[in-house]
């Protein structure tokens, strides 16, 4: 876990100083970078990762599970404040410092991750889970829970039911039904993940509910943080 973080402080410095403009060109060069298919051994522990922001302070929590059996491991949270301005889109570059202050508390890395958020379902198709799986190297998971980019038709209301996210032609993501007659959710390729394995994973890791279990934790771990002055975005 340390030698994953080993430039943690460089990675958060060069984050904040950028500009929105020059975050952008960021984005465009990274993106090659992104790995789309599966590259990973076997998965052992699973990480979910979520952030809530309210002026200008960011809240990050990051819970880590044994994987399949999806037992509770170490949860690590932190407080940063929020340098970069909201930008739709730049999200990341307010997210990433505070996520990476939560992850170097983790006794032991995850051998891949599920983010709060969208990955290559975004208009440069670098998301907050491509940024983060690239900056760490680490497999990479996004599942949002409304869309940012793209058209779809609407999944049937049966669990495991699945429709492609297409923009441009492309299929940037997929639409995941994961319980019956929920609300879907929006998973795209973070890094080092197949789309299909990542929807595989998501819809194991959900037990019933709507959010995979890693994420749900995450998200309410944050708002324990955060329900005394913080609130969820």
């Amino acid at each position: 876990m340390v030698a994953m973080l080993m430039n943690i402080h460089d990675t958060i410095n060069s984050i904040e100083s950028i500009t929105p403009k020059e975050a952008i060109i960021l984005q465009n060069e990274l993106r090659g970078s992104v790995i789309a298919r599966d590259d990973f051994g076997d998965i052992k522990l699973i990480g979910g990762v979520d952030v809530g922001v309210k002026e200008g302070i960011a809240v990050a929590a990051v819970v880590m599970f044994e994987y399949p059996s999806l037992t509770l491991v170490e949860t690590a949270t932190a407080t940063r404040k929020a340098v970069f301005p909201y930008v739709p889109g730049l999200l990341a570059f307010r997210e990433i410092p505070v996520i990476l202050d939560a992850l170097v508390k983790l006794s032991r890395r995850p051998d891949i991750i599920i983010v709060d958020g969208h990955g290559y379902s975004h208009p440069r198709r670098f998301g907050l889970a491509c940024h983060l799986g690239v900056t760490l190297d680490i497999p990479a998971i996004a599942c949002g829970k409304s869309r940012l980019v793209g058209e779809y038709r609407e999944p049937s209301l049966g669990r495991g039911s699945v429709e492609d996210l297409v923009e441009g032609g492309e299929v940037i993501g997929k639409i995941l039904r994961t319980r019956d007659n929920v609300k879907p959710v929006f998973i795209s390729v973070g890094h080092r993940v197949s789309l299909d394995t990542a929807v595989r994973i998501a819809l194991e890791s959900a037990r019933g509910k709507r959010l995979p279990e890693p994420v749900g934790m995450a998200h309410k771990a944050a708002s324990n943080r955060t329900k005394d002055g913080f609130r969820k975005r």
